[in-house]
């Protein structure tokens, strides 16, 4: 018996199965990782439609003792505005190797979903959206278990990376929190406070939550913040 559920939801990854299929996996509206093969996913009309960080409508057709297969409709919201933006298009797969790297199959993290569809939204559809980007690493180590309380320490201007408190004090352990950046005070974006808010992120979620499962910052996290720090220091 062939049981089949529709979902909605963001391809966050893609590998090549054999010499036609794909092994994909996309965060659905359920707040879950679902994975499957698309078979013939290497064709010219589908290797279209399964592009990292497309919106889909998703079937996934389950079967005894099989791995699930999909099939898959590109739905709204379409990024095909953004094809010619190197920054939002790797931001796109930067935010979708994070995502990959948060959750486990059949595990379901509540409002992963909304969070990662809200900031993708915003990205697209306007044109400064980096302090967007920042909140959302934040809201994604909340949802993991990690949160970082800033909204209620701003009398302590410091973060301590080892203790991860803050602090009034500055130490050799502490870098100054970008409170302003964070509250959108800041018409200007400076060098230090996006290196601070990298810095942080970095290590919690390293430290704290990669290292649980052997794994390493994503390379196209790496690069989408290099991109960033470049520009940045060029302006």
């Amino acid at each position: 018996k062939i049981m089949q559920i529709k979902y909605k939801g963001i391809l966050i990854y893609s590998k090549i199965n054999k010499d036609n299929d794909l092994i994909v996996k996309f965060l659905s509206n359920s707040d879950e990782l679902i994975s499957g093969i698309v078979y013939g996913g290497q064709s010219k009309k589908k290797k279209s439609i399964y592009q990292i960080g497309y919106f889909l409508d998703f079937e996934v057709f389950l079967r005894p003792n099989r791995p699930a297969s999909i099939n898959a409709e590109t739905s709204y919201p379409f990024i095909s505005n953004i094809v010619n933006d190197k920054y939002k298009l790797n931001c796109l797969v930067c935010v979708t190797s994070l995502i990959n790297l948060s959750i486990i199959e059949g595990q379901k993290i509540k409002n992963i979903y909304h969070i990662s569809n809200t900031f993708i939204l915003t990205m697209i559809n306007n044109k400064k959206w980096l302090i967007d980007y920042v909140l959302f690493l934040f809201n994604l180590l909340k949802l993991i278990g990690y949160e970082i309380n800033y909204s209620e320490s701003k009398l302590n201007q410091y973060f301590d990376i080892k203790t991860l408190e803050f602090k009034k004090i500055n130490t050799k352990n502490t870098i100054e929190f970008p409170y302003d950046l964070i509250n959108k005070k800041k018409i200007k974006i400076d060098l230090s406070s996006i290196e601070n808010i990298f810095k942080i992120f970095e290590l919690i979620f390293s430290k704290y939550h990669l290292s649980n499962f052997n794994l390493q910052l994503p390379n196209q996290y790496h690069l989408f913040k290099k991109l960033i720090i470049d520009r940045i220091k060029k302006v």
